[in-house]
């Protein structure tokens, strides 16, 4: 009932901050002089790849503090910025303003988020068998977040980043993404200093809170921490299309967070784009993921929930011994207007005397399709795509933006002597984006797992809402 509550106000909340946005912006004239807007989006050498990772405004940097709803770049399909912010940058259109600063030393801007779940099961005779399960209403994220500049006038840019979320199920508040960016078109693109995603995948770089399902597919969650403290580069070379992510991590500030299950680790992304044209608006994504890491303590293991959260862990190796991890895994996507077909697979070698050198495996295929002629921006310098920005907002009389989304997903955990369990799940779902803070998500899923010498089949009924400020 708390929950409910909960949700009643928040919705109301954000009503009357879009009706009053809109009201503003009508009453306000929508274009700036040449010269405000010199100064709030200076320009950028003329070699530099602009600037933004996990999510930006398409055409002005995510910290720019006063943004004109109707500039030409909020009907970009491409954007080629990227900042410190990375996983936890502002939506496309703001919400609210009061939640900005803009001073001649530093920005600063003040983002949320919040996901609330509830799931309930359907499982025959061997699943209940395998694993018991209950309907639940489950707090998926709770998180806070601040992001802007240092110095805005310096020529360098220059961006920040600080952040912490509640761990639902340990009960405690963790660090999320913190530290600086720093611009350097010398070398091509941005290096990133903190914690961060180490940018294997590009479902697992993208905002959660972006993603056209529930969960990140069950492979993802079992091998790639969330987070990782360390250095990362980020290029893009728009004349040869192709970026990439490099990065080196360890646990020395890390060590005995949940997240933190390697001592040490290297990941590496490529991305060649044969297919970029904002006109036509189609993206042809081609990637390839390198991944080298030392287990913390020399010991691994691998578990994932089945895409529900409130659902208990259905794949899991137990921890044994090991003393590094070799990743290797594709990425491909294509984004032709409002469809989206895309494809991710990689395979874990693990070394592990005590059992043989196992080899577990695991990926996803989607498709979506997005109705009330919106689009997913596609951001070239991180390689990943944002979330969805309705043309007109259900608070501004609109439909919002639907969005009809297939997935099959796949992992083995048995090898070797190893045996962790193997489960496929089939999800169609509807995403329902009835502004760029609010979201509502209906799925069904249908689930087979064999593990325990069994195999069980289990039906999943999930909704899910979000907000973002």
């Amino acid at each position: 009932m708390k929950a409910l509550r909960l949700v009643v106000g928040l919705i109301l909340l954000t009503a009357a901050s879009q009706l009053s946005f809109a009201q503003q912006a009508v009453a306000t004239p929508s274009s700036t002089s040449s010269d405000e807007s010199h100064v709030q989006n200076p320009p950028l050498p003329a070699d530099a790849p602009s600037d933004t990772e996990n999510g930006t405004a398409s055409s002005s940097s995510s910290m720019n503090l006063v943004q004109d709803p109707d500039e030409a770049s909020a009907n970009s399909t491409l954007e080629d910025t990227i900042d410190a912010e990375e996983s936890s940058e502002p939506p496309r259109r703001s919400l609210v303003r009061w939640n900005e600063y803009q001073g001649p030393y530093f920005t600063a801007r003040v983002g949320g988020g919040l996901l609330l779940e509830v799931a309930g099961f359907a499982q025959d005779h061997n699943s209940k068998q395998q694993i018991g399960m209950h309907p639940d209403q489950r707090l998926r994220d709770f998180r806070f977040v601040l992001g802007g500049k240092l110095f805005p006038n310096l020529e360098r840019k220059l961006t920040w980043s600080a952040g912490i979320m509640y761990d639902g199920p340990n009960h405690q508040w963790l660090i999320r993404q913190t530290g600086l960016m720093v611009a350097l078109p010398e070398l091509w693109g941005h290096f990133f200093i903190g914690r961060t995603k180490e940018g294997f995948s590009l479902n697992k770089v993208m905002v959660g809170y972006d993603g056209w399902t529930m969960e990140r597919a069950t492979i993802s969650d079992a091998t790639i921490p969330i987070l990782a403290d360390g250095i990362k580069w980020l290029g893009y070379s728009p004349k040869h299309k192709f970026l990439w992510n490099a990065g080196y991590f360890n646990d020395v500030f890390s060590k005995g967070q949940s997240f933190s299950t390697y001592s040490s680790q290297v990941a590496t992304r490529f991305v060649l784009l044969p297919i970029l044209s904002d006109e036509e608006n189609k993206v042809l994504h081609l990637g390839v993921n390198f991944r080298f890491g030392k287990p913390l303590d020399n010991k691994i293991k691998f578990r994932s929930r089945p895409e529900a959260f409130p659902a208990p862990y259905f794949v899991d190796t137990g921890s044994f011994p090991s003393n590094s991890t070799r990743m290797l895994g594709y990425e491909a996507y294509y984004r032709p207007n409002r469809w989206l077909f895309g494809s991710e697979y990689w395979w874990v070698h693990v070394s592990s005397t005590a059992q043989h050198d196992p080899l577990v495996h695991g990926g996803d295929v989607v498709a979506t399709y997005l109705f009330n002629d919106a689009t997913r921006v596609y951001n070239t310098v991180g390689g990943y795509f944002r979330g969805v920005s309705p043309r007109r907002s259900v608070f501004e009389g609109g439909p919002g933006a639907w969005e009809a989304v297939l997935r099959f997903s796949y992992i083995d955990l048995n090898s070797q002597t190893v045996r962790g369990g193997a489960f496929a799940r089939i999800t169609p779902m509807v995403n329902w984006h009835l502004s760029n803070n609010v979201r509502l998500e209906m799925a069904y899923g249908y689930g087979r797992l064999n593990r325990f010498d069994l195999k069980g089949n289990t039906q999943f009924f999930q909704s899910r809402i979000q907000f973002t400020l």
